[in-house]
């Protein structure tokens, strides 16, 4: 290589710099920005994972707590357990109504229940729960008409509790005195492929009790 030839280079080399500099000085500010803002993006995810985690353990503590205690006690101590999240918050409440009906206070907690089923950010696995339970609590307060009419509205096709919702069904027609009724409930129970064995076996003994008979008109021939 000449003399010349390396005098241009080094002279390339000295206006490439320049330009570099140059374009550094005038937008280097946004290589900074991008930079704080990564950085503060990571920070700010890790203390949300911490505060998350911080959140979730005084709420295992709280409800760990509450639980080893029984009846009013549990029920007030679950009062005054703080959740973050609907999830938390529905989970509180059914666990205070479950004590409240431990204490016999079954209007409090139905009213916790309901709640729950009527709050719709929340899952529908969560609502249908709920309400199941502030049923089951009313059979002395609602009559059979009305408790037939919800727990067909959890009892549509693919609902969660689709079969406990029939099963309760059957038993509001024996209830009612309506025997047929009943027996036909159980019995499709028994031949749902869906129902659990422990759900089958209540059915079973269901149709014996009411004097039916496990299998259906015309299966015998």
């Amino acid at each position: 290589m000449s003399d010349t030839d390396s005098f241009i280079d080094e002279v390339n080399d000295e206006v490439r710099r320049d330009r570099l500099y140059a374009v550094m000085r005038r937008y280097g500010w946004i290589a900074v920005v991008a930079i704080l803002a990564v950085v503060g993006a990571a920070a700010w995810s890790e203390f949300s994972r911490a505060q998350a985690r911080a959140d979730a353990q005084a709420l295992g503590d709280a409800l760990v707590g509450a639980l080893d205690l029984t009846g009013e006690a549990r029920a007030e101590a679950l009062t005054g357990v703080t959740p973050h999240t609907a999830g938390s918050a529905a989970v509180v409440d059914m666990l205070r109504a479950g004590a409240l009906t431990e204490a016999g206070d079954t209007e409090a907690a139905v009213a916790a229940l309901s709640r729950v089923a009527a709050d719709g950010d929340l899952p529908e696995i969560y609502r249908q729960i709920a309400a199941f339970k502030a049923l089951t609590l009313q059979s002395d307060t609602l009559g059979p008409q009305e408790r037939a009419l919800q727990f067909e509205a959890l009892a549509r096709p693919g609902a969660p509790l689709r079969l406990l919702a029939e099963e309760q069904l059957a038993l509001i027609a024996v209830e009612t005195g309506d025997t047929a009724a009943a027996i036909e409930g159980f019995r499709a129970l028994l031949d749902d492929a869906e129902a659990t064995a422990d759900l089958q076996q209540r059915a079973q003994q269901a149709i014996v009790a009411l004097g039916g008979s496990l299998t259906a008109p015309g299966d015998d021939g």
